[in-house]
């Protein structure tokens, strides 16, 4: 037995370590953008819509025009569902007591059934059968079990804590201490205070292995890993020194080895004392080389900084060649 074989196989588990959990299959796919910029996978899993829609996490996780959208069809749904158990029922299981009565059975079982779910009880109309007022009683159960979950999860999706943490629209190559540096900009859009926050940077790229084109996992070493506080912005720099995996590259050598940075930042929110992630990625065709960026902060008349210009944030600033560093 070779005894080179532990250390090929110890490096092997240190690529898929750095793999970040993608695997070999995605990571090997070309012309794929491992994650995008709002921080979701393009790894997709394939399920049927009813197993999309029915997990809890799912319902805390989708958007709210699409949560809402959701429920209020629910609703619809299982109003239409009793209206049509009360036609079941006979004509005359449903009478109108008062005031003009609504010609359509349907519609007069429908809105009846929305009285009853939401134990609004006008009283214009009465279920009078036995299998009418046993429907009326299946339904009020219904309903209290149904407006007691959609309760539930609105108060988790409000009380569950997440960072909306802004990722400058490109990253740049910057002059930086008498070489260059890969940077970007961050910023917290919300007015939760986020402490502790850290930052990961990887880049992976594709490079050839004994004539295979693999996809290889670097981490970057930052000037700074992570910050205390975090009221302002916070400028991530990667210098790209003798040490660096970027050293050496230029632009059409990364876009060529179809190479991405990938981001994952950690925080903890104040208010809620729980640990809130964000994460991200720039493709190379997204970093500007030769640029720098603007400033973006806000100074009263005695030249102290009092706050941060948004419209600022993503500004950048072209610096002649000759400024940086070969």
């Amino acid at each position: 037995m070779s005894t080179q074989n532990p250390i090929i196989t110890l490096q092997s588990a240190e690529e898929r370590d750095r793999d970040l959990g993608f695997g070999s299959v995605v990571s090997q796919a070309r012309n794929l953008r491992l994650l995008n910029r709002d921080g979701s996978f393009n790894v997709r899993r394939k399920q049927s819509i009813t197993d999309s829609y029915a997990s809890y996490y799912s319902l805390l996780m989708m958007s709210w025009p699409r949560f809402i959208g959701l429920v209020v069809g629910l609703y619809v749904a299982i109003n239409g569902i009793f209206a049509g158990a009360y036609l079941l029922c006979g004509d005359g299981a449903l009478q109108t007591t008062g005031g003009q009565a609504i010609s359509s059975s349907f519609l007069k079982a429908f809105f009846f059934s929305i009285e009853t779910f939401s134990t609004i009880g006008y009283g214009n109309i009465v279920p009078v059968t036995l299998g009418a007022n046993l429907i009326v009683c299946v339904e009020a159960v219904s309903a209290l079990l149904g407006f007691a979950l959609a309760t539930g999860l609105i108060f988790a999706r409000f009380s569950r804590p997440t960072a909306k943490i802004l990722f400058s629209d490109t990253a740049i190559v910057a002059p930086y201490n008498g070489i260059t540096a890969f940077e970007f900009r961050i910023i917290n859009s919300r007015n939760n205070q986020l402490i502790e926050v850290g930052a990961r940077v990887l880049m992976s790229k594709f490079e050839n292995v004994d004539g295979n084109r693999i996809r290889k996992y670097y981490p970057l070493s930052l000037e700074r890993e992570k910050v205390v506080f975090f009221p302002l912005s916070w400028t991530i720099v990667h210098p790209i020194d003798d040490k660096s995996p970027m050293h050496g590259c230029t632009r059409e050598d990364l876009i060529a080895s179809d190479a991405e940075f990938l981001i994952l930042l950690t925080g903890i929110d104040e208010t809620f004392s729980q640990t809130v992630h964000a994460r991200s990625s720039y493709r190379a065709e997204e970093l500007v080389w030769g640029a720098k960026f603007g400033n973006m902060y806000v100074q009263n008349e005695h030249g102290q900084i009092t706050g941060v210009d948004m419209d600022r944030f993503h500004a950048i600033e072209r610096v002649a060649l000759a400024q940086m560093a070969g």
